[in-house]
């Protein structure tokens, strides 16, 4: 927390609650068993809506942890460098997702395209604050 801000415009962990719980609820949802997952019609996987949900996880997920950034009274520059540390993270969470559903999740493996799916989210997160938030 920058010593200028004031106390209204602070970084509190409770301006993060809704990330923290968007990560949890994420986090669930990977460690569904395939065998577990609904079956998705033909047309669904034509269009490759599992990864339109994927960009969608992640874009909230990002978008929820820059939120309390835009709000805060922190320098444009440090906004910036936060939101860009906190797309990466979003895009390490969803390599880690991969990662832990190939090896402790049974029925579901290892996707790259998934984990660029989940790194675009991050992204669209990134340019949406860039364009209406951080000004």
């Amino acid at each position: 927390m920058n010593n200028k801000e004031t106390p209204g415009k602070a970084l509190h962990i409770k301006k993060f609650i809704p990330g923290i719980a968007w990560f949890f609820l994420i986090l669930t949802l990977v460690c569904i068993p395939g065998y577990d997952l609904p079956k998705v019609d033909k047309w669904l996987i034509e269009i490759n809506f599992d990864k339109m949900v994927h960009v969608g996880l992640f874009t909230v997920l990002a978008y929820l942890f820059m939120l309390p950034l835009a709000k805060s009274s922190l320098p444009l520059a440090e906004k910036w460098h936060y939101a860009v540390k906190i797309t990466l993270a979003a895009a390490v969470y969803g390599l880690i997702t991969e990662l832990v559903q190939k090896f402790y999740i049974p029925g579901r493996s290892f996707n790259l395209t998934d984990f660029a799916a989940d790194a675009f989210g991050g992204i669209i997160a990134l340019v949406y604050c860039k364009i209406r938030l951080f000004r």
